[in-house]
């Protein structure tokens, strides 16, 4: 189970695969878009830690979109590479680092860990498009609700609690269905 559903996934998907034809047409190099990707998440973060908090918020929606059209760009050229995937993923954490927390973190490191056992491992209620998703919300809606209502910033102060506690509650089951997998693996045996 998800927070976010096939629709806002659909929705955002069909956003940016025009954008990856355009750049599968450019022939630009996934490298390229990954390295844009962690760039635009350094200045996402500069700009949360300076307080823009919508800015901060529409520059991790664009970094989020690198992260989809690395991969797409990728395929779509026939550039797929074990260090590209490394690449990516390495990339993808530094984001979390940069913009996101500790419980944010472990649900990526448990996913990999899992994948380098050979266990798929893409369950739980926080993944990473819905971290990015929260933090975005939060901050580029809570800017408009600062600006009209005079408040303090409500809604990226919920998101980040709610990033808190669902990616914990995600590394839980994430950890459990690790195990279980392996159970099986040994009572195949």
């Amino acid at each position: 189970m998800r927070i976010l559903n096939k629709i806002f996934f659909d929705g955002f998907y069909s956003l940016v695969n025009p954008i990856g034809t355009f750049l599968t047409r450019a022939n630009i190099h996934p490298h390229v878009i990954t390295a844009a990707g962690f760039l635009l998440s350094v200045f996402s973060a500069a700009l949360f830690w300076r307080g823009y908090f919508f800015w901060g918020g529409v520059i991790l929606i664009v970094s989020g979109a690198c992260d989809v059209l690395d991969g797409k760009l990728a395929r779509s050229t026939n550039r797929t590479s074990r260090f590209g995937a490394v690449l990516d993923s390495s990339v993808d954490r530094y984001t979390e680092i940069f913009v996101f927390m500790a419980g944010s973190l472990m649900t990526s490191y448990i996913r990999a860990r899992a994948e380098g056992m050979g266990i798929e491992c893409k369950i739980g209620l926080m993944q990473r498009p819905e971290r990015v998703t929260f933090i975005a919300a939060g901050a580029i809606l809570g800017s408009l609700i600062d600006l009209i209502f005079k408040t303090q910033q409500p809604l990226i102060k919920l998101a980040i609690v709610a990033i808190a506690v669902f990616s914990n509650y995600t590394v839980i089951q994430r950890v459990i269905f690790v195990r279980d997998q392996i159970i099986k693996e040994i009572e195949k045996e």
